[in-house]
């Protein structure tokens, strides 16, 4: 056979094999979350990194999960990653408009409209803006949600309605500021 591949046939992937995929399927989302969670380029780059080593060293752990819990499981990880950051060191205040022009492009490109909501979204408190980047950057579902987050889809529910009110009273009052 040479090394060929034969179509239709199945091949296990390695572990580095699956790794790699991982990092390039969900890189960038890891990347976004990470970001949102520490308002930084740099400790969210870092944070993306710590978060693969993490998953490789916790394969055993994954193993034996559906395909479809890969972002979940992954997610979770940069979740508490991010975590672990902001409890072991001062977190200091960033210019997040600033921090935002050092993002790589493609998670950058957005409409002045879609900048200032995103902005509005960090402003939220971590619980808050955590239910809001899962369901509407990563369209996962309360359950897939909860799983990330270590909660019930009952109080994911919740936390999502309070951070939409939330989003929808900056809103508003906005625009009567504006007009």
């Amino acid at each position: 056979m040479n090394g060929a591949l034969v179509p239709g046939a199945v091949y296990e992937e390695t572990e580095e094999q699956r790794l790699e995929r991982w990092m390039d399927e969900y890189g960038n989302a890891v990347l976004h979350t990470c970001f949102v969670c520490l308002s930084d380029v740099q400790l969210a780059e870092d944070a993306t990194q710590d978060t693969f080593v993490k998953a490789w060293q916790g394969w055993g752990k994954f193993e034996n999960r559906h395909a479809g819990a890969e972002k979940a499981w992954l997610l979770r990880i940069a979740i508490n990653t991010c975590r672990d950051y902001r409890r072991g060191m001062w977190f200091r205040r960033v210019d997040l408009p600033g921090e935002m022009e050092k993002l790589p492009p493609a998670l950058i490109s957005v409409s002045p409209r879609e900048r200032e909501l995103f902005l509005d979204v960090l402003s939220l408190p971590e619980k808050h803006r955590q239910v809001i980047l899962l369901h509407y950057y990563h369209n996962m579902t309360l359950r897939e949600m909860g799983d990330v987050l270590g909660l019930t889809p009952s109080s994911v529910h919740s936390r999502l309605k309070k951070a939409e009110h939330m989003l929808r009273q900056g809103l508003e009052g906005r625009k009567t500021v504006e007009a």
